[in-house]
This record gives structure tokens, C-alpha cells and sequence, in this order.
């Protein structure tokens, strides 16, 4: 955290950053002891401890902040800070993970978190046998180039697993979509293969049907002139027959080539109504789930009520509406009467604990009167009843973000004020105010911007 001139940063970082090039700045550092002028050693420091922890305050002599140069372990400490040299050699153990160093106003103030809770005897050990003080140094270095190697290791070892799970997701996805193209093509080809057969069957049965139309029809033409080259004449009743006969073949002929043709088609026009929606955006099947989800919460939000409270006995029926709590809560909050709002909040959410405006709008109330904490959890509270996270959500979501990223910054908690208010940026990346914000209190982190009182 950087506020103003003060540095606190943990000794575990500021050893890592140094790691890298202590080697070759510690041999410097020996010959500079060895052939130049000597550092001088700070020996007015105080120290205090518990149990648990120690407490060591070096002064820095006027030295800039950025000069300084931290180096531990768990059985070692230096501070250097030219032309002034501080150094520690442990009686006990420490947990340098744990152990953290702020540095500001002149001084350089160590908390160092003991493995082993009890009281020291001594700080230091007695450091006049300087073959093991140059022993200790270098197990210090070579305890701090294995961490580095090690945590270098594990670094790429968990950048090549994401990239192996990254490559194998996409060629599993890219597998499911060339499947799913496949299928597609194989529907299709069975539909058209279908319809094919469908369509040849037809042609086969119509091919029939002429076929017998055109046999009957020869039949009919050999029968008359059969009949023609007879010497006799017909009586007139087989003529009638004939006649007859021909005329019912016809008829069937006709009917027949009737039957087989289409009817015309119809004109007219096709209403066509589209499905009502609540979210503005269109509809789309991947969301539909999660529409579905917080449509069914929203439903289950207005239907849920308490209704065993004992302060719903002196409310009257209207009082027992969480809407028109809410609508009261918001008015009570315009005229800068929040305690007056927080309770109608309160009430409605004993009634209904389902409405993230609830939550949200008193965590607005909070910041308002200060309680930083009850801001946060409020407004943790509102996220969390805000899923899944759609369309018609996404105002109260970046309000939600924004409330508790407040609450953090006004907390000093800027790392975590910074999560929230990117993550209200991520929802609504066009507002401004947002973009202003969040680039001030990264200025803040970085420490090129002072805090705000």
C-alpha cells in the first residue's frame, strides 16, 4: 500500500525483487567493504517483542525511501542504505513470509512473525566470529536464490498447465463443433436422400397410372373396329351399351387425371407476432437459462413473506408491501434522512430477504452515515442475489460494485476497492465517472496520486 510517503511493502516481496541481483550487488558489496570506504553500521536501533511477533526500528538518517534496499530470511536481516548499513543476525527463527516492513518518516519499522511463540532472550546472536557471520550471509543468499529457482519453477510449471488446459479446450471445442457440422450434413443428406426417394416413387406411380390410362384407351380403339367389320348391324341395344361403356371410361378417365392434379394455391397474408420480452437485448438460446433462472428469482423474490413477524401486527396492509417500503426507504433517502431509511430497508427485507435493491440501497445509506463495514456486506449481499448476471441486471450490479468499491477505498482497502470498481467498468465500460475513478485509485496504489482525506 502507498500512502503519501510511507512504503510498506512484505519482506518476502522486497527479498524476491532483490534476489535476483544480490549475488553479484553482495560480491560488490565485499569488495566495497574490502577496498573502499566502510559502511557505517547502525547500531541505535530499538526493538521490542510479544510472544508472537518482534518489532525493530531502524532510523534511516535522512536517507531518500527509494535508496533503501531490504534483504531477509528466516535467520537474517539487512537494510542498507548508503553509506549506512544495518544488520541482523537472528537468535530465533522467523516466518519471512509472514513478516512485513513499512518504511516512512525517517525510520524503517520491522515486524517479524516468530515460528516459535515465546519470548527471546537476545535479538541478535553475538556476531564477533566473522567466519560464521560470512556463513550465515551466504546460506541466507543461497536459501533466497533456491526460493526464487523454486517459485520460478512452479511459476512455469502452472503457465504451461494453463496452456496445455487452454490447447486442449479449444481442440475440444473445435472437436465438438466439427461434430456438430457433421451431424448437420448428415441430417441433411438423410432429408434430401428421403425426399429424393419420395419424389421418384411419385413419378413411378404417375408413369403407372399413364401407362394404364393409354392400354385402356388402345383396348377401347381395337374394340371398335372389331365391331365395325362385322357384316350384321348391332342392334341398338348393345350400341346403347357400347356407348355407354364408353362414356363410363371416359368419366373414370377424367376423374381420374382430376384426382391428380394440385389444387391452386391461395392467396392472403400471414400475421406473424413476436414473443414479448423483458430484457432489451435479443434473445439468444445460449442465455436463455440464465434469463429463465432470474426471471424464476425475481418471481420467487415477490411471492416470498414472512408473515410471522411480530412487527406486522401494528402495520397495516399497505406497510406490509415491501415495494412500498422500498418507495418510502428511496423517498426518506432523497431528503437526507438515512437512519429514517435504513429501517424501512430493514423491515422490508425481514419481510421479503429475496430484493437485492434492498440490500443495495441500504449499503447507499451506510456510506452515507459512515458504516463501512455494513456497506460492504450490503452490498455483498446484493451481488450475490444478483445471478445469474443478464441484461436486465446490469444497472443494479455496477451500483452494487461501485457501493462497495467505495466502502473499501474509504477503508484504505484500495486493492480491493480497485477489484470492484473494474468490475462495475467490465459491466459498463462507456461511463466515464467509472474510467475517472478507477484511474485515480490506481494512481493511488501506484502511489503518484495522494490519498484522499
Amino acid at each position: 500500500m502507498v500512502r503519501g510517503n510511507n512504503f510498506t511493502s512484505s519482506l518476502a516481496t522486497a527479498k524476491v525483487v532483490a534476489t535476483t541481483t544480490h549475488s553479484q550487488q553482495f560480491s560488490k558489496y565485499k569488495l566495497t567493504i574490502n577496498w573502499f570506504e566502510m559502511p557505517l553500521i547502525v547500531k541505535d536501533y530499538t526493538w521490542t517483542q510479544t510472544e508472537t511477533i518482534v518489532y525493530i526500528n531502524v532510523p534511516l538518517k535522512g536517507v531518500k525511501v527509494g535508496k533503501v534496499d531490504i534483504f531477509s530470511t528466516d535467520e537474517y536481516l539487512k537494510v542498507h542504505f548508503p553509506p549506512f548499513l544495518f544488520e541482523a543476525f537472528l537468535s530465533e527463527p522467523i516466518d519471512d513470509d509472514k513478516s512485513t516492513a513499512k518504511i516512512g518518516n525517517g525510520v524503517a519499522v520491522f515486524t517479524l512473525q516468530k515460528k516459535e511463540e515465546r519470548l527471546w532472550e537476545h535479538l541478535v546472536i553475538n556476531n564477533n566470529d566473522k567466519d560464521k557471520s560470512r556463513e550465515i550471509r551466504e546460506r541466507a543468499l543461497l536459501k533466497a536464490q533456491a526460493k526464487l529457482a523454486a517459485e520460478s519453477k512452479a511459476k512455469a510449471t502452472k503457465t504451461q498447465e494453463e496452456r496445455k488446459y487452454a490447447l486442449e479446450t479449444m481442440m475440444k471445442l473445435e472437436e465438438e463443433g466439427r461434430a456438430k457440422i457433421q451431424k448437420m450434413k448428415d441430417d441433411e443428406c438423410e432429408k434430401a436422400t428421403a425426399q429424393l426417394e419420395a419424389w421418384k416413387l411419385k413419378q413411378r406411380q404417375i408413369a403407372e397410372e399413364e401407362a394404364q390410362l393409354k392400354l385402356q384407351s388402345q383396348r377401347i380403339k381395337v374394340d371398335k373396329q372389331s365391331k365395325s367389320e362385322k357384316i350384321h348391324v348391332p342392334r341398338t341395344s348393345d350400341q346403347c351399351k357400347v356407348k355407354h361403356d364408353q362414356k363410363n371410361s371416359v368419366q373414370s378417365i377424367s376423374k381420374k387425371k382430376q384426382v391428380d392434379l394440385p389444387a391452386p394455391r391461395s392467396t392472403g397474408n400471414i400475421q406473424i407476432k413476436f414473443t414479448p420480452r423483458v430484457f432489451p437485448t435479443a434473445l439468444r438460446e445460449s442465455r436463455v437459462p440464465e434469463e429463465e433462472e432470474w426471471l424464476q428469482k425475481q418471481a420467487e423474490a415477490r411471492r416470498a413473506i414472512n408473515v410471522n413477524l411480530a412487527e406486522l401486527k401494528d402495520l397495516t396492509e399497505e406497510e406490509r408491501n415491501p415495494d412500498w417500503l422500498k418507495e418510502k426507504g428511496d423517498k426518506l433517502f432523497a431528503t437526507g434522512n438515512y437512519l429514517a431509511a435504513i429501517n424501512a430497508y430493514s423491515l422490508a427485507i425481514k419481510l421479503n430477504r429475496k430484493i437485492p435493491a434492498m440490500y443495495s440501497n441500504r449499503a447507499a445509506c451506510h456510506l452515507k452515515l459512515r458504516n463501512l463495514h455494513k456497506a460492504i456486506e450490503d452490498s455483498s449481499w446484493a451481488l450475490d442475489l444478483l445471478t445469474p448476471p443478464v441484461a436486465g441486471n446490469a444497472g443494479a450490479r455496477t451500483r452494487a460494485h461501485v457501493r462497495r468499491g467505495t466502502a473499501f477505498c474509504e477503508l484504505e482497502l484500495y486493492t480491493e476497492g480497485l477489484q470492484d470498481y473494474q468490475a462495475a467498468l467490465t459491466i459498463d465500460p462507456q461511463n466515464e465517472t467509472l474510467q475517472a475513478d478507477t484511474h485515480k485509485i490506481r494512481q493511488i496504489i501506484q502511489g503518484s496520486a495522494p490519498c484522499p482525506e
